[in-house]
């Protein structure tokens, strides 16, 4: 189970990264907007959200989801101590 959702995450991850890569840049309209250009308006009205901006949100939440669930996965599995199976060391009194 837990390598399954380790493999989704993965390949959600690296989707995720390709998808927001393409988008562009919306910065430009902002800087824009600030120094004349006659662009559109700092804060103004959103507008459609296009195929890409879905996309990155479906991924964003598979992500969060497959990362939830590899942490409760992980924090199930019960491991013991690394000195669990040895006994405790004898100290030996100081010659001098």
């Amino acid at each position: 189970m837990a390598i399954l959702v380790t493999i989704i995450h993965i390949i959600v991850s690296l989707f995720l990264i390709i998808v927001v890569l393409i988008q562009s840049g919306q910065s430009g309209d902002l800087a824009a907007a600030f120094g004349g250009q006659g662009s559109q308006t700092a804060f103004g009205p959103r507008g459609a959200a296009t195929l890409l901006t879905k996309v990155t949100t479906v991924c964003a939440i598979v992500f969060m989801l497959t990362s939830i669930t590899l942490s409760v996965l992980g924090s199930r599995k019960t491991s013991g101590s690394v000195l669990s199976g040895k006994p405790p060391a004898q100290s030996q009194p100081v010659k001098k």
